[in-house]
């Protein structure tokens, strides 16, 4: 016996990512921000300036790749009961990509979802990470493994969070600048090879163009079936970097980086680009202050991760492969020697 269900959603999902100086927010109901030391310090008192609700409480979580687990969840839930929150209630992340993968996570699951709201405070989260709705926390298999699409109810993007962010910080999110350019937008790319971040109105185009392909990529694929996962350019070798420096070396963008590089370096080796393109992607890294080399200590082990990756699937890896500069192809089935020989550049040596 079978009795088939088909569920049509209810409406569908659509919200602002609004790019300038914050506005006021006004909310009538229970708002939790969440948000760590290092923000809350920086920047909490002018958030809470634009923020007018009934009852309005504060979650700081410690700060770092480490900390986004799932225990720093549950703290952030269990505040969430603390303060009596219900359905109509609202999270508000305050930070950068670990607090709003973490508190859309926490949305997500609160009383089986809750409304959340984006306001990112670096420059990744700003161009990426808090736009689309992947949420999630890390374990000891990996990157983001445990996680929901879920997407926010708004985004506030404001450049004057930026002000007093570390240049190592501001150069982590040029790195995904760049993934977009390189996987979509040939123009940009050069726009980017010329144009100076530390000037406001560069920077906000920088950001729109980023934030624009962003969106346009997630409206086609949400859950990540087919085009979305070109964004993961860099990141499938990026995230093995994390995991084996156990997330305290490298800041995120740092990691993706440095598996541009790689991942450049297995297209040129498949014929897919020429080692002169490759040479400007890796100089652009260079020239924002990110590290563009890394010293595998183990080849087998460090290939074995990839079997990890949330793209991989009936035991075959799939690599997302620049074709060019400004296009892309998603790369699988290929043989372990080919990608084990493009590894032991990166060996140590």
């Amino acid at each position: 016996m079978i009795v088939p269900i088909e569920l049509q959603p209810s409406k569908p999902v659509k919200y602002d990512i609004t790019i300038d100086a914050l506005p006021k927010l006004v909310y009538h109901t229970k708002v939790v921000v969440v948000t760590n030391p290092t923000v809350a310090g920086l920047h909490l008192d002018t958030l809470l300036s634009h923020i007018e609700a009934p009852q309005l409480h504060v979650v700081t979580v410690p700060d770092g790749e480490q900390y986004k687990t799932l225990e720093t969840v549950e703290h952030i839930l269990n505040e969430c009961f603390e303060q009596k929150l219900d359905r109509k209630s609202l999270l508000i992340a305050f930070g950068g990509g670990v607090i709003g993968d973490m508190s859309g996570f926490t949305a997500s699951l609160y009383q089986r979802g809750i409304d959340f709201v984006q306001i990112p405070t670096t420059l990744l989260s700003q161009v990426d990470a808090s736009v689309g709705g992947k949420t999630g926390v890390n374990n000891k298999y990996g990157k983001n493994l445990i996680g929901a699409f879920y997407q926010p109810k708004a985004v506030y993007i404001d450049p004057a969070f930026l002000d007093t962010l570390p240049e190592r910080e501001f150069a982590a999110g040029f790195a995904e600048i760049v993934k977009m350019a390189v996987m979509f937008d040939k123009d940009y790319f050069n726009f980017l090879q010329f144009a100076d971040l530390k000037d406001t109105e560069q920077l906000k185009e920088a950001i729109r163009r980023s934030v624009e392909l962003k969106a346009w990529v997630v409206n086609q694929d949400e859950k990540e079936a087919g085009i979305r996962a070109v964004l993961n350019y860099g990141h499938t070798f990026g995230h093995v970097v994390e995991n084996e420096t156990n997330y305290t070396t490298y800041l995120h963008g740092e990691a993706v980086a440095i598996g541009m590089v790689m991942a450049n370096a297995l297209a040129v080796e498949l014929g897919m680009m020429k080692p002169s393109e490759a040479d400007e992607v890796k100089a652009l890294l260079e020239r924002a202050g990110l590290p563009t080399s890394y010293s595998i200590q183990d080849i087998d082990d460090f290939y074995e991760h990839f079997f990890l990756d949330k793209k991989s699937a009936h035991n075959s890896i799939k690599f997302i492969l620049p074709v060019g500069i400004g296009s892309h192809r998603i790369v699988e089935g290929l043989e372990s020697d080919v990608v084990k020989s493009v590894l032991r550049r990166f060996g140590v040596q």
